[in-house]
């Protein structure tokens, strides 16, 4: 007898899961671009981490956000172009980086260096221009910079630093967490000033671009907050009735548990703050709906992941990654397949040695964390269409809350079914059957398992990260009724051709 039931409703199409919802983000802060994806300009490749650039390059990332977060409210791009020895050294305001952990910025990494990481990884940029500190004049002189082909002086400057052609950057964001270190902002303040710079960013494709740009306002987990700058920044008298493509909030869990130190209660507290995910896009979606309609502007999460009490700033906000962060992973990347009709993009945070990262490096070693096996699992589901699944499993009762032990989602493709599952219970094993609706004939299984028989709380490193790799998953498969049995905390991927 199964513990759980997961029926795959493969006619009950929700939306295409745009590759944009596999997203990463990268900061200057700590060790993500220097010691990160970069090392000197006397590197091969102008400086890049070629085992990094191996491993993010085998993800097939879709979009990659940079520079920020908060260093991005006080970054001027024109800093970190032309000549690197001419590059004026900067403060870090808000964050030490680098192996020196000083709050200074070199500007040795900088548009050009960004772009063409995107480049080797064959990967849309999503930059985050400066509302915090800046002025409108310089956001459109850096999408002039980065995407204009005519003969101005801007378009000259790119080609002189060694770009000829227009680096076509889509994703422009307009301003970070306004409401904390963005400015500290009220929603109608911000709301004026998303105005003013969407007017100068947001009339470049009229004339100078050949493509269209998509504008990327910050919301907030306070959703009172997206209404009344939702409301605000909708009351126009000329221009676009809304002139933003995309509303976007972060959030992180996990702020009071060491998961070295917690206990069996304390990772389903910590499992039930990532599914919090699902409420805080409904409501973000409820406030675009209030005034607007998702249809036309899509619900990005552009900073998210588990955040614990060991990534603080002075150790540039590295924690160890293990396999309960990983798990919830799982859990939030599923809520993304539920709500594919207005989910856009989202960035997990951060790309490397940050916080949840997929990547780790110690000096010249760099290996893939358990994290990143869960997006490589993923993957099979960008593009596809997600479709209903009903999920009948127990629950543990967590405060207040509950926590689903067994979660789930699916999608189809040209040629096949792909269903992922997870067994949130860090306790027990899981039997879990599976039922195609509308199937009868009996499906070719081909199916992978993560983490089984590994602890959740244990560091991984370059020692042992190969431990995490997936594995076959035996499968029983009775005509439309797949039958698997989940170790505890493991993740799995099922293809049916």
């Amino acid at each position: 007898m199964s513990d759980s039931r997961v029926t795959v409703h493969t006619e009950a199409r929700i939306d295409r899961i745009e590759p944009e919802v596999h997203g990463h983000f990268a900061e200057h802060l700590g060790r993500c671009i220097y010691d990160g994806v970069w090392e000197d300009e006397s590197s091969e490749e102008n400086g890049y981490r070629d085992d990094v650039v191996s491993l993010l390059r085998e993800l097939e990332m879709p979009v990659l956000r940079w520079p920020g977060g908060c260093f991005a409210d006080d970054y001027h791009w024109e800093d970190g172009v032309g000549p690197r020895e001419e590059r004026p050294r900067r403060r870090n305001l808000f964050w030490a980086q680098g192996t020196e952990e000083r709050p200074e910025e070199s500007n040795a990494f900088g548009t050009d260096e960004f772009l063409q990481l995107c480049e080797h990884l064959g990967t849309e940029a999503y930059l985050a221009a400066n509302v915090g500190s800046g002025d409108p004049q310089e956001a459109a002189d850096w999408v002039e910079y980065c995407n204009y082909d005519g003969d101005t002086d801007l378009a000259e400057r790119r080609r002189e630093n060694g770009h000829d052609e227009p680096y076509g950057v889509r994703y422009w964001g307009l301003g970070n967490e306004n409401w904390g270190c963005g400015g500290r902002m009220s929603p109608e303040q911000y709301a004026r000033e998303y105005r003013r710079f969407a007017t100068y960013v947001g009339s470049m494709d009229n004339l100078l671009l050949d493509h269209d740009v998509e504008l990327i306002a910050c919301g907030f987990e306070h959703h009172e907050w997206n209404r009344r700058f939702m409301e605000e920044v909708g009351n126009n008298a000329w221009g676009a009735d809304f002139p933003l493509d995309h509303l976007t909030l972060h959030h992180y869990y996990g702020g009071t548990m060491s998961v070295a130190e917690a206990d069996e209660d304390q990772y389903d507290q910590f499992l039930v703050e990532a599914l919090e995910m699902d409420r805080h896009i409904e409501r973000i979606a409820a406030a675009i709906n209030a005034v607007a309609t998702t249809r036309d502007i899509g619900v990005i999460i552009d900073e998210w992941g588990a955040w614990h009490p060991e990534a603080v700033a002075e150790n540039g906000l590295e924690q160890p990654g293990n396999v309960l962060d990983a798990l919830s992973a799982a859990a939030v990347l599923d809520i993304f397949n539920h709500h594919s009709d207005v989910m856009t993009m989202s960035n997990i945070a951060q790309t490397v040695n940050v916080l949840q990262c997929l990547v780790e490096t110690d000096g010249d070693d760099a290996w893939a964390r358990p994290t990143y096996h869960v997006f490589d699992l993923y993957a099979p589901h960008k593009g596809n269409e997600a479709i209903r699944t009903s999920v009948d499993t127990p629950v543990r009762a967590v405060g207040d809350d509950e926590l689903p032990l067994v979660g789930a989602s699916a999608s189809v493709g040209d040629d096949e079914t792909y269903v992922t599952l997870t067994n949130l219970d860090c306790r027990d094993s899981q039997t879990v059957e599976v039922v195609l609706e509308g199937t009868t004939d009996e499906p070719t299984v081909d199916a992978t398992v993560l983490f089984e028989g590994r602890d959740v709380d244990v560091t991984v490193d370059a020692s042992n990260a190969h431990q995490y790799e997936p594995e076959e998953l035996d499968v029983e498969v009775d005509e439309s009724r797949l039958t698997v049995e989940l170790a505890p905390s493991t993740v799995a991927g099922i293809s049916l051709p």
